[in-house]
């Protein structure tokens, strides 16, 4: 996912240096939206990665 978030990142980049202003504020906010997912998915796993740690103790 963060792969992706990155890909779109440069994209993004890339297009607002040649001037294409659209396609660089889709594929920002693309990137956005799987930065966020991302981010939110690393939580929950934290979350439960803790509370799995301490039921074996």
């Amino acid at each position: 996912m963060l792969k992706w978030a990155l890909i779109f990142l440069v994209i993004s980049l890339v297009a607002g240096f040649f001037g294409f202003s659209g396609i660089s504020a889709a594929t920002a906010t693309i990137a956005r939206v799987l930065f966020g997912i991302a981010l939110v998915i690393f939580l929950i796993f934290l979350i439960l990665a803790l509370i799995a740690g301490q039921a074996v103790l």
